[in-house]
């Protein structure tokens, strides 16, 4: 995906900016940056799939 628009990419949920992650499962994923309610994305085959239904919590590190 092109710099300038994955930079336009927004959580549709909370509207937080979405970095690059990797999931649990060890496949790519965007990972809002919202501190009260952090959601994950999947990326399936270079796709961010932002539906609602298919984010997942994250749980913030401790």
């Amino acid at each position: 995906m092109e710099p300038w628009a994955r930079a336009l990419l927004r959580c549709p949920v909370t509207g937080a900016e979405l970095v690059d992650g990797v999931g649990p499962d060890g496949r790519p994923e965007l990972v809002s940056t919202d501190p009260t309610r952090p959601l994950a994305y999947p990326v399936r085959d270079g796709i961010p799939v932002l539906l609602a239904d298919e984010a997942r919590p994250v749980t913030p590190a401790t």
